[in-house]
């Protein structure tokens, strides 16, 4: 008998019904972006992200990109691990006193061209630590900004939106 019971719950419906995620105003801007990267860099874009002094919200929607979800890794957009490697360097969080320097060195590693972006209002301007003790305010204190996405956090579209405008910004062979 407990038998049987296990053979209808296999055959029966399934509480949950299947998920199908498709965000056209989402891909819309995803294969506008990688038209421009390939007009560009001529391949993928590298990006380098950097916590500078953050509570993590930036870090999670940015995560959130490279999950099943989004997948921005389709658009030809991935995350690296070495600046050197790194096409855009990603600043979340204020810059803190204490990670100036790794700032400083991570943008330097950098091969030119270098673009710099400021992600969420922490980088822009420092937001709700601005003009404290322990931080530089934003990340243009420290190293030049090319781009600021407000926000806090900003969303993943708004992120893929504010690379959209950069790559749209930038000419191909711009040096910085």
């Amino acid at each position: 008998m407990k038998n049987k019971g296990m053979l209808l719950s296999l055959l029966n419906r399934k509480v949950t019904e299947p998920f199908v995620f498709h965000d056209e105003e989402f891909d819309k801007l995803g294969w506008a972006l990688k038209e421009k990267i390939d007009t560009i860099f001529g391949r993928s874009l590298a990006i380098r992200e950097v916590d500078s002094g953050s509570d993590n919200a930036t870090e999670i929607e940015m995560v959130n990109l490279t999950t099943p979800y989004y997948d921005i890794e389709r658009f030809g957009i991935s995350f690296v691990a070495s600046p050197r490697h790194a096409d855009v360097l990603a600043i979340t969080g204020a810059v803190t006193h204490n990670m100036e320097i790794a700032v400083k060195k991570t943008y330097d590693a950098m091969p030119t061209p270098k673009f710099v972006i400021a992600v969420g209002d922490d980088a822009c301007d420092g937001g709700i630590f601005e003009n404290t003790y322990a931080v530089n305010n934003g990340a243009e204190t420290v190293i030049p900004v090319d781009l600021k996405i407000p926000g806090n956090p900003p969303t993943p579209k708004q992120i893929l939106n504010a690379l959209l405008g950069l790559m749209s910004a930038i000419s191909p062979g711009k040096q910085r």
